[in-house]
């Protein structure tokens, strides 16, 4: 038994600003939570104006940047520097039960409505502080965005081209992966304590720290370092691991119409179909998982074989191959072909059950 609407009656106040903390209330209302997104007066949220298409900014309307992290919502205007902003926000939080701030640590506090102030009006309130390096520490009080928390992390490092230089990506991983996505796990987990009868808490979302603790593919590396494969830090850098462009199976190509191949065939089972779809059979015995060394001599010829291959037709003639034969394989599309894409046209997946396909 499932509902679209499992948080239907939580009541949310969000006074966070930019990307993580809206994105993190955005998924509570998706889930069917009452969000109040709190802005102080004049310009509000600065994400209104990033990313603004003339048009809008000429007829007034918020960005598309704002609109996509806050739709869902309900909107008001508080100055929290006035007694009246502050008892009007002690209101709403005697009726709430989860207030979410991305202020710098300190900020609240001096307003007198951090957490121990607040949970002496509601003792049952989620708390929630999104910071880029905790609420503690001699990093607290530092300025930072997503490109910082990545590079604290050892992230940054490991988005790299094969000559080691970081590539700055288009996606907030941080942002997302280290501060929405932790901010929601740990808020549902604090309001299950409510639920049995415990008393609210304080969540301290740590961006940097969240997403030193998601880079698992590296730390398993340096675990391993650190037991006597020494030899095995080299798969940190790009084109040397199993997941960073070291195996033939595992891999991007570039097509004859300039475009790129996604080759995920890691297991051996869809790399032995993705080469008998290529008719190269003779290929299939050469795989990490039969011994062939990652990174190594035979790995580095066989990408090469490959990309020759791949390069010998457009993306298209290998999508229509190669899509059928569950190897694996996908087109790299942009990201205007992917919102045409008809795996997106329908509702996307929300409710939870039992996954499917061949993994």
């Amino acid at each position: 038994m499932t509902t679209d609407a499992p948080l239907q009656g939580l009541r949310v106040l969000d006074l966070t600003r930019l990307l993580p903390g809206p994105l993190a209330t955005l998924r509570l209302a998706e889930l069917g939570a009452d969000v109040l997104k709190i802005e102080e007066p004049g310009t509000g949220d600065p994400a209104r104006a990033m990313m603004q298409a003339p048009a809008d900014r000429a007829s007034g309307v918020p960005s598309a940047f704002y609109r996509l992290v806050n739709r869902g919502k309900r909107e008001t205007r508080l100055d929290l520097k006035s007694e009246t902003g502050r008892t009007v926000l002690r209101a709403l939080v005697r009726e709430s039960h989860v207030l979410v701030e991305s202020f710098r640590p300190g900020v609240m506090s001096k307003l007198g409505l951090d957490y121990l102030s607040l949970a002496k009006i509601n003792p049952k309130l989620v708390y929630c502080s999104i910071t880029g390096y905790g609420a503690e520490g001699s990093f607290s009080q530092r300025p930072g965005h997503d490109l910082n928390y990545l590079a604290y992390a050892g992230v940054l490092d490991q988005i790299a081209t094969p000559d080691g230089t970081p590539v700055v990506p288009n996606l907030q991983i941080a942002d997302m992966l280290g501060g929405a996505l932790p901010a929601v796990t740990r808020i549902l987990a604090a309001l299950w304590q409510v639920s049995r009868g415990g008393d609210g808490a304080f969540v301290d979302v740590s961006m940097t720290h969240a997403i030193h603790a998601n880079n698992i593919v590296a730390r398993a590396t340096l675990e391993n370092a650190g037991r006597g494969e020494p030899s095995g830090l080299d798969t940190l850098h790009a084109g040397h691991g199993l997941l960073n462009g070291g195996v033939p199976c595992y891999n991007v190509y570039r097509t004859a119409d300039g475009r790129w191949l996604a080759v995920g065939a890691l297991e051996l089972k869809f790399w032995e179909r993705l080469c008998r779809a290529l008719g190269r059979a003779d290929w299939a015995a050469r795989h990490w998982s039969l011994g062939q060394v990652i990174g190594g001599p035979d790995a580095v010829a066989l990408t090469r074989e490959l990309a020759a291959h791949i390069a010998t037709h457009r993306l298209k003639t290998w999508v229509e191959l190669l899509e059928p034969r569950d190897c694996c394989v996908s087109p790299v599309l942009t990201a205007e072909e992917a919102r045409a894409h008809v795996l997106f046209q329908t509702t996307a997946p929300t409710q939870t059950g039992r996954p499917g396909g061949d993994r």
